[in-house]
């Protein structure tokens, strides 16, 4: 039971450790190998933070801007908040984004002390419906090598990582039954969701 969680808690992490956006964007259609390039460099600067010593502060950071810079933030933030995200002003969802962010750096930056000395590899890729799935393998001290499927769409207008399913749990949902845990905890105030999530 504990692998598993760890397992979770690892693609998780990578989740928030790497979301929006790489690519210049030039109006072109995402093809399997940008999709595969795209998470190729992901995967390449997640590994790096993973093994540099940092302290934790300095990793929830690195882990942050990795998440900013390959993946699709808003559209895994309004997912993340669910039907609220339609009730939301364009102002409480730029603010919940930002929390957002920096709530899943740290989030998952508190685990990534346990996978020191592991590495994450592309092995393969294909188109799924409207996007490419790419797949790639988890290996980590002490734990048999785990499958994680990185997500990749232009919709957009950049090549980005909006989602990943790690084992077969969807971590899109995931975070979207948390975060709707968290608001309906606060009786629906989106605005003490967002206050408590940049101290969380």
């Amino acid at each position: 039971m504990n692998a598993v969680l760890s397992r979770r808690a690892f693609g998780s992490t990578l989740l928030a450790g790497i979301a929006l956006a790489t690519l210049p964007a030039p109006a072109r259609a995402l093809d399997l190998a940008s999709a595969r390039a795209l998470i190729d460099r992901a995967i390449a600067e997640v590994n790096i933070v993973i093994n540099a010593g940092k302290p934790e502060a300095a990793m929830f950071k690195d882990f942050e801007g990795i998440f900013v810079k390959y993946a699709d933030v808003d559209a895994i933030a309004r997912s993340a908040l669910g039907p609220a995200a339609r009730q939301a002003s364009p102002g409480q969802m730029k603010a919940f984004t930002a929390a957002y962010q920096g709530y899943i750096g740290r989030k998952y930056g508190r685990r990534f002390r346990e996978f020191i000395g592991g590495r994450i590899e592309v092995v393969d890729a294909k188109p799924l419906k409207s996007y490419f799935e790419v797949i790639s393998v988890a290996h980590l001290k002490g734990e048999a090598p785990f499958d994680l499927r990185w997500h990749v769409s232009n919709k957009s207008g950049r090549d980005l990582f909006f989602n990943i399913i790690i084992e077969g749990v969807n971590m899109l949902a995931s975070e979207r039954e948390e975060i709707g845990a968290m608001l309906k905890k606060r009786n629906g105030d989106l605005e003490a969701l967002i206050a408590d999530l940049k101290t969380a």
